[in-house]
């Protein structure tokens, strides 16, 4: 039998059809995982209808939802490659990624009508797509498109014929595009499957676990916890788009045991008032990743009885690259710990040779789990996949024990006088001011030194804090050349979908030189 993702939710059904398998809050609908294996193979079945074949690529414009999540299986199951959109861009940007992806249809949400409109107007040169799925709920649905549910209920739920699996093309993940064009991370059944293999072999995640998850399923931070809870027999709770206050509600209706949460969202929940009142006694963790989480942050959620298991992962890799084990995330505390069970891991120089413990250096990861490659992209593949390793961009400090700490990325790296400075290292002691709630800092330039640091700062609510406050709170916390020699303030840090600040917006927005 092929090893094929699609089949994971089949088999589960199989073994578990009575078990809850998808709770969908924002419509009040729950499925069992028989009831939504039948629903995906229905999709299947119109997909195929449809006259879309094994290999031909189909885009997702959806947020979170249960729609998002049949669609996904039902593609792997026919053998058609899905392509997540990220749906916070905008039209020029998606029909970059239609066109580059070659996507034959689309299936939308009501949400996204207008912009969906707006690039099926623009013909042929814009898009390949000739088929057109709107999920409209209720709502008028654009002319040109098949609405979803009748689409639905015309298919049949009897298991599609399978003809696609290993190392067929499973999907097309576009990164975020913070440094340049967007570039698709090409997935197979296989790098998927030795993804969910990994995580499932170092991460505490049980049968039964229930899960909530808040971030964007268009990113690999959470399609790959969902696509884990149909691997180790969950229930998923899908919300449509982060709310502090929800994440708590939904923790303690749902009685939640795992979920995750970038940074960012983390020191959102912390400013939900009466927290205490929630109950979350079911939660064991929160696992949180996409930039360095703060020892700060994890030592306030400490003091309320959560433990934060910081990650480290990426696209390219399907997820997984390093996590801290829940015996040491209260000892290593900063640390996204070590290489996951079938996961390797290196940190080089420059050069590409190995550097002594302590010393930072570019993290690299190799396992069954890294992409094929960047799809229609061989320069940029044979740039980061170099003699089987995955060059992340990434530095790192690794300890006499094996345990990484996330610095920051190269191209964030600022060099002053000589000197590198990772913005995470500064950012870290800031957070520490009880009069900060965000920050990020980024390199401007200097006659003097090249670069030096600028803290780009969000005062916490009901706190009075200046530059000078900033400052002096740095001083002696940092060497001399990593002092930040300015703060501006700003009401938020723009952040992608992942939570990682975007400093190209914030170096366009402060581009004066520093102060010398």
């Amino acid at each position: 039998m092929r090893n094929n993702i699609g089949l994971y939710l089949s088999k589960r059904a199989h073994l578990n059809p009575d078990m809850e398998a998808v709770v969908d809050p924002a419509t009040s609908r729950r499925f069992t995982y028989l009831e939504i294996d039948q629903r995906a193979n229905k999709v299947a079945s119109g997909i195929k209808d449809l006259g879309v074949k094994k290999g031909d690529r189909v885009a997702l414009l959806l947020m979170n939802g249960v729609e998002f999540f049949e669609s996904f299986f039902a593609l792997a199951k026919i053998g058609a490659v899905c392509v997540p959109l990220n749906w916070r861009l905008v039209a020029d940007e998606l029909s970059y990624i239609l066109k580059d992806a070659g996507a034959t249809m689309l299936i939308y949400g009501s949400d996204f009508a207008e912009i969906t409109a707006d690039i099926q107007g623009r013909g042929t040169g814009a898009t390949d797509i000739v088929q057109w799925i709107e999920l409209s709920e209720g709502n008028e649905r654009n002319a040109f498109s098949r609405e979803y549910e009748d689409w639905l209920s015309m298919g049949s739920a009897e298991e599609p014929e399978n003809t696609s699996g290993d190392d067929d093309n499973l999907f097309i993940m576009y990164t975020s595009g913070t440094t340049g064009l967007p570039k698709g991370a090409l997935h197979t059944h296989n790098t998927i499957a030795s993804a969910l293999i990994t995580v499932s072999m170092t991460a505490d995640i049980r049968f039964k676990d229930r899960s909530s998850i808040a971030l964007p399923m268009f990113h690999i931070g959470a399609l790959h916890p969902v696509l884990n809870a149909v691997y180790n027999g969950g229930t998923v709770v899908l919300l449509r788009q982060f709310d502090p206050k929800l994440m708590w509600e939904i923790t303690a209706q749902e009685k939640i045991n795992i979920t995750l949460a970038v940074p960012a969202m983390l020191n959102f929940m912390l400013m939900v008032p009466d927290i205490q009142n929630y109950d979350i006694s079911h939660l064991r963790w929160i696992m949180s990743g996409a930039s360095p989480v703060p020892a700060s942050l994890i030592e306030k959620y400490q003091d309320i009885g959560i433990e934060i298991h910081q990650v480290y992962g990426l696209t390219e890799a399907g997820g997984p690259g390093t996590l801290i084990g829940p015996d040491e995330a209260m000892v290593k505390i900063g640390s996204a710990g070590k290489g996951f069970f079938h996961t390797s891991i290196r940190v080089v120089d420059t050069d590409g040779n190995d550097v002594a413990p302590g010393v930072p250096g570019e993290l690299l990861v190799s396992g069954d789990h890294v992409m094929k490659c960047y799809w229609n992209n061989p320069q940029a593949t044979a740039e980061t996949i170099r003699d089987g390793w995955l060059y992340t961009g990434d530095i790192v400090l690794q300890d006499e024990e094996g345990f990484i700490t996330i610095h920051d990325r190269v191209k964030d790296m600022i060099i002053s006088g000589g000197e590198n400075v990772y913005p995470a290292e500064l950012e870290n002691v800031i957070l520490g001011h009880p009069g900060v709630a965000d920050v990020a800092v980024i390199g401007m330039p200097s006659e003097r030194w090249g670069e030096s640091p600028l803290a780009v700062v969000v005062a916490a609510k009901d706190h009075e804090v200046s530059e000078t406050d900033v400052l002096q709170h740095c001083d002696g916390k940092l060497a001399r050349f990593k002092q930040p020699k300015g703060a501006v303030f700003i009401d938020e840090i723009p952040r992608n979908p992942t939570g990682k600040p975007l400093k190209r917006i914030l170096r366009e927005k402060f581009p004066d030189p520093a102060r010398e």
